[in-house]
């Protein structure tokens, strides 16, 4: 299981900040999508490595996500969570602002909002309820 990470100082604002600037900003496949956008966010919330550069850029389409998934030894987003960040909290009623989560829906990953979660989907930034997730990690 993965350490804890400290949050950097500030990192509320940055949450705030990361949320407001994907209001309005395209999906795109490879560049802003569901696990670049939480994943890159986790990156600038606890000043931990750059998780997504595994894949950053590397597909351009879904089936090119998937099959970039499948060659990373992953099936699903749950086992790349999983593997990236250890094994999930044991409750979701444990999840926090800022904690990486991963939505029952076509969602994927997003971050706790509290008792919203945001992340991204082909149709932009959205918010589902906290309940709507299916799994969280601490960040």
């Amino acid at each position: 299981m993965m350490e804890e990470q400290a949050r950097a100082l500030g990192w509320e604002l940055r949450l705030a900040a990361a949320v407001e600037g994907a209001r309005g900003r395209p999906f795109v496949w490879g560049q802003h999508d569901c696990a670049l956008w939480a994943f890159d966010l986790r990156r600038d919330l606890t000043g931990d490595d750059d998780m997504a550069a595994l894949w950053r850029g590397r597909y351009r389409t879904a089936r090119g996500a998937v099959r970039l998934m499948r060659r990373l030894g992953w099936l699903s987003l749950e086992t790349a969570g999983r593997d990236l960040l250890g094994e999930p909290l044991l409750s979701l009623h444990l999840a926090q602002r800022g904690d990486l989560v991963l939505a029952n829906s076509g969602l994927g990953f997003g971050i706790c909002l509290g008792a919203r979660a945001a992340g991204i989907a082909s149709s932009g930034l959205v918010l589902v309820p906290l309940s709507a997730c299916a799994l969280a990690w601490r960040t």
